[in-house]
């Protein structure tokens, strides 16, 4: 899809409607003649292929938002990926970040195929100059195994499949992969995990990562991975169970910004925590009104089984917490209430590290990964009061939904400094440039140049 060079490569000329007037006197007299027939006016999102005298294809133009415009996207130059006939094509004009706009090219194209085979994209791309292709690639590659993982439904992905997807990941990149299964999980301690889990068919297990120098900085990164989520024996009704394959998005996110800096060699002993489970319903389900042991030692009260990966996450967490990385991020499909909050484009992230805040926040930004901030409000705390185990996992009320659960796994991280929660949708209801309907990659790319701008190579 990148291409290193190409001679003939069509000029797609990224123009607003300002800037229009002026390329319009640039270009040939025909094609602007044929642009002006066509009422090309460098609407955002227009765009026209101009022929030459013999047919062929001579320029692209590409209406975008006005520079300094708050509705400018640099991945816009990526909607053509789809659109244009097959050939080679170069970005021109009026770009204000040339990797960003390549790469909104590369996460366009994506396709999910493993049930339906349809047409390859074969728009390629030049890589603009001063541009590393490489590392485009990688981030482009790394995303598409995470919407590959989020599209795939239930019946081909649980569990072990998601152990499957870590475990070829590990050998394809030179990593260490072990897994705690099923009745292990609480020989082993892992109490909470073996409890969402146990009234599957499928078992429940700990995918535990681990790569690069143990003599470098540790960074750990935890995915929820529930396959699906039923809601328990709190059932969830259908509409809100229809999209429930994608409640291991959290999982797939993690997985791609690990593929990402063991791809890029970055200089980090990276540690990857994924718990698998499928909240079922059968006779060994766990109920409401239970009293979970977890590892960390604190009992928590079930008040709604539908609330289920906060307590995979917070066994893992404190797992992860135990050798206290110099930087833990979690990533979770986790609560409806972000979606009202911040809606399906703006993950929420919570911290209590300033300075990791403000750089997250930044990074999100720059690479156009956007997130959020919100509070670990510790007035809410008491929310999650039990009175009969050290603390419910969820709130007594309809307020503060995301916010009571960053809070609950607060608990489980006590010793690493800078922890970072993020409650991701991992999901495009609509299509936008680089991010095509279906699953999606939330916080991935943003954690990996967070990663390489604390620890960079060489």
């Amino acid at each position: 899809m990148l291409l290193a060079s190409a001679p003939a490569a069509i000029p797609v000329h990224i123009v607003s409607k300002s800037g229009w007037p002026a390329l319009a006197e640039r270009l040939a007299p025909e094609a602007g003649r044929f642009a002006k027939a066509q009422g090309f006016a460098a609407r955002p999102g227009q765009h026209l292929v101009l022929p030459d005298a013999a047919g062929a294809i001579s320029a692209v133009l590409l209406g975008v938002e006005p520079a300094g415009s708050r509705w400018r996207d640099p991945f816009a130059p990526g909607r053509l990926a789809a659109v244009l006939p097959a050939g080679d094509y170069t970005l021109t004009g009026e770009i204000d970040d040339a990797g960003l706009a390549a790469l909104g090219w590369l996460l366009q194209a994506y396709r999910f195929e493993r049930y339906r085979k349809r047409p390859a994209a074969l728009a390629r791309l030049v890589v603009p100059e001063g541009v590393a292709g490489e590392e485009l690639s990688i981030l482009a590659e790394s995303v598409a195994l995470a919407r590959d993982l989020v599209n795939t439904p239930a019946n081909d992905l649980g569990p072990s499949e998601i152990e499957a997807a870590i475990r070829q990941l590990g050998q394809d990149c030179g990593a260490t992969v072990v897994s705690i299964v099923g009745d292990d999980l609480i020989a082993r301690n892992f109490p909470m995990i073996h409890a969402v889990g146990r009234a599957s068919s499928r078992a429940p297990r700990l995918v535990d990562l681990v790569w690069g120098d143990p003599a470098h900085p540790k960074v750990t990164l935890v995915g929820k991975g529930v396959a699906f989520d039923t809601g328990g024996l709190n059932l969830k009704p259908d509409a809100s169970m229809l999209l429930m394959k994608k409640d291991m998005g959290g999982a797939a996110a993690a997985i791609a910004a690990a593929r990402m800096i063991m791809r890029a060699k970055l200089p980090v002993r990276l540690r990857l925590l994924v718990p698998a489970v499928e909240n079922a319903v059968s006779g060994s389900a766990f109920r409401p009104g239970d009293v979970l042991a977890s590892r960390k030692g604190i009992s928590v009260e079930i008040g709604n089984t539908d609330a289920e990966g906060r307590l995979i996450l917070a066994d893992a967490l404190a797992l992860a917490d135990e050798e206290v990385p110099e930087l833990l991020i979690d990533y979770a499909t986790l609560t409806g209430a972000a979606r009202v909050a911040l809606g399906p484009q703006l993950p929420p992230f919570y911290t209590h590290d300033e300075g990791l805040a403000s750089e997250i926040a930044r990074l999100g930004r720059a690479v156009n990964d956007p997130v959020w901030r919100l509070p670990l409000w510790p007035p809410y705390d008491d929310m999650l009061e039990s009175k009969v185990a050290d603390v419910n996992h969820v709130s007594g009320g309809s307020f503060a939904g995301s916010v009571t659960a960053a809070l609950f796994l607060n608990r489980f991280v006590e010793k690493t400094q800078s922890y970072a929660h993020f409650d991701i949708y991992a999901w495009n209801p609509s299509a936008r440039p680089g991010r095509p309907e279906g699953g999606e990659c939330q916080a991935a790319r943003l954690t990996y140049a967070l990663v390489k701008q604390l620890y960079p190579a060489g």
